[in-house]
């Protein structure tokens, strides 16, 4: 199982609705639907820890982050 974020709106085969953001538990095969569905985005290979890069927004902020 994987634990992954949703990009978009999707409905399990249970018939059970999930918001984009929420966080779900899925299989290997469901996680490659949802990935070719464009449900879910695809893995990150960056960290974003105190040396990561990160994205506008999404940048690290612990005990040696630059941010207020």
């Amino acid at each position: 199982m994987v634990y992954v974020r949703l990009e978009k709106e999707w409905t399990d085969g249970n018939g059970v609705g999930y918001s984009a953001g929420e966080m779900v538990d899925v299989d290997a095969a469901t996680l490659a639907k949802l990935q070719a569905a464009g449900i879910v985005g695809g893995e990150r290979t960056e960290w974003l820890g105190p040396t990561g890069g990160g994205q506008e927004g999404t940048d690290w902020l612990g005990p040696t982050g630059t941010k207020p």
